[in-house]
C-alpha cells in the first residue's frame, strides 16, 4: 500500500505502555542505537508490509509531494497529531512556525525532544483539551485514527473543540477501492460488508507485537457530507499518483 499509507499509530484512551509500543521501540532503536530493523505491518486486506524506520526521519527534501504541499498550507498555531519521530514538526519549527507535536507513544516523544522539537505532548488526541489551534495536521493518513466511518463523528467533534474560529484541518488519505480488484478486472468487494476503507492492522518490531487496531481510509466523496454535518467545508487540494489525495477541512458556521 506504499510507505505513505503504512505509518499507523495506536490510539487508546491512555498513553501506550512500552511493552505494547513496537513503533516507539523502533524509533528509539533507530535514533539511539542506529538499529535499522524494519517495522512489520500486518493488515486484514493485504500482504504484510514493511516500514523502514528511516522513513520516519527523512528531511524536507525527501518528503512526498503531498506532504510538502500540506506543510505549505499550515498557518498560525499548529498541532501535529501522530508526530512519531517529529519530521513534520521539525520542518515547521525550522520555518518559524509555532508547532506542537502530539503522539500517543511516550517513547516517540522522548526521541522528538532529543531531536530538538521544542513543544512535545505525550497524549491521546481524543483526550487533548485546554488548547486551541489554527491548524490541525494529520499526515501519513493520520485521519485514520477515526477507525471507521461512524468514528468520524467523534473525530470531527474533537477537532472542532481544538480549532480556533476560522481554523483548518489538513490531512491526506486514500481511496483504497483499487485493492479489491483482481488482475482480470473483476471486483471481489462484499457490498454487504462495512465500508471498504475500514481496515484492521497490527504492527511488530523484533519481539514486540502491538494490539490489533482499526484504521480508516476514506474517499473524498464519502467524507464531504460528513464533514459538512460537523461544520466543515471539505476542499480537495491535490491528488497523488496512487489514489491518494490531500484535503483541507475549513471551519464554517453550522446551519
Amino acid at each position: 500500500m506504499g510507505r505513505r499509507l503504512a505509518y499507523l499509530q495506536y490510539w487508546t484512551m491512555k498513553i501506550l505502555k512500552d511493552h505494547n509500543d513496537p513503533l516507539g521501540h523502533a524509533v528509539q532503536a533507530y535514533y539511539i542505537q542506529q538499529i535499522q530493523d524494519p517495522i512489520l505491518v500486518e493488515s486484514d486486506i493485504a500482504e504484510d508490509d514493511i516500514l523502514p524506520v528511516s522513513y520516519l526521519f527523512c528531511d524536507g527534501g525527501e518528503l512526498p509531494k503531498l506532504e510538502k504541499l500540506a506543510l505549505k498550507h499550515c498557518r498560525g498555531r499548529i498541532l501535529d497529531v501522530g508526530a512519531a519521530a517529529g519530521r513534520h514538526s521539525l520542518i515547521l519549527q525550522q520555518q518559524g512556525h509555532d508547532v506542537t507535536a502530539l503522539d500517543i507513544s511516550a517513547l516517540c516523544c522522548q526521541v522528538m525532544e532529543k531531536r530538538g522539537v521544542r513543544k512535545v505532548i505525550a497524549g491521546d488526541f481524543y483526550q487533548h483539551k485546554g488548547e486551541h489551534y489554527d491548524t490541525l495536521l494529520f499526515l501519513m493518513n493520520g485521519i485514520g485514527i477515526a477507525g471507521t466511518v461512524a468514528g468520524l463523528d467523534g473525530f470531527l467533534q474533537q477537532a472542532r473543540q481544538l480549532l480556533k474560529p476560522g481554523g483548518q484541518l489538513l490531512f491526506d488519505s486514500s481511496d483504497v477501492d483499487y485493492m479489491y480488484y483482481e488482475e482480470d478486472g473483476s471486483k471481489w468487494l462484499n457490498l454487504n460488508a462495512v465500508y471498504y476503507g475500514e481496515l484492521r492492522y497490527r504492527m511488530r518490531f523484533r519481539n514486540i507485537t502491538g494490539d490489533e487496531f482499526p484504521w480508516l481510509f476514506i474517499d473524498f466523496d464519502t467524507l464531504q457530507p460528513i464533514a459538512a454535518k460537523h461544520g466543515f467545508e471539505a476542499r480537495l487540494l491535490a491528488q497523488g499518483e496512487h489514489y491518494d489525495y490531500l484535503a483541507v477541512l475549513d471551519i464554517k458556521d453550522l446551519d
